[in-house]
């Protein structure tokens, strides 16, 4: 119980677990051919992954920096993923969706230690708690760099005209 009487609700599995779960459901998709990935998804998993990559970098880099930055960090990964969500329909989005949605115990943290009844029900995350986060962004990023790279790969040199173009 927080320091007002509301039950603390029970923590999930990691952001990790949980994105992995996620994550080998769209490569199996990919590899099945249930998923056909149409350009502008292509151009937009790959313009989300570089922003996954450039918000959230290798993880030396990432634990050599203050808590307030790397979950700055974090955020901008959330952002990353809204901004996507929003300019797409289908399964692409229902993909970044349910990552943002595996990302929402980083929009409990905060960096600043204050007083509990002034810090609207946030939390300080745990050092393993930060690093798991980043482990599920820079994961995340290899996913949408491979749906990115899907399409290419499976109508390049293929003999087949672009069904998009």
């Amino acid at each position: 119980m927080d320091s007002y009487g509301t039950p603390t609700p029970r923590p999930l599995p990691g952001m990790d677990a949980r994105i992995e779960v996620l994550l080998l459901e769209a490569e199996a998709q990919l590899r099945q051919g249930a998923w056909e990935v149409g350009p502008s998804d292509a151009e937009l998993a790959r313009r989300t992954a570089d922003g996954l990559a450039e918000a959230v970098g290798p993880a030396a880099a990432q634990e050599a920096l203050p808590v307030i930055e790397r979950l700055e960090h974090l955020r901008e990964a959330l952002s990353c993923l809204a901004l996507g969500t929003a300019r797409t329909h289908g399964q692409l989005a229902w993909l970044l969706a349910q990552a943002s949605a595996s990302f929402v115990p980083v929009l409990r943290w905060r960096s600043l230690a204050v007083d509990v009844r002034h810090s609207f029900g946030t939390v300080l995350p745990t050092a393993a708690e930060l690093r798991d986060a980043e482990r599920a962004v820079r994961r995340l990023h290899g996913t949408l760099t491979l749906v990115g790279a899907s399409r290419v790969a499976g109508h390049a040199g293929s003999g087949e005209p672009d069904p998009v173009a």
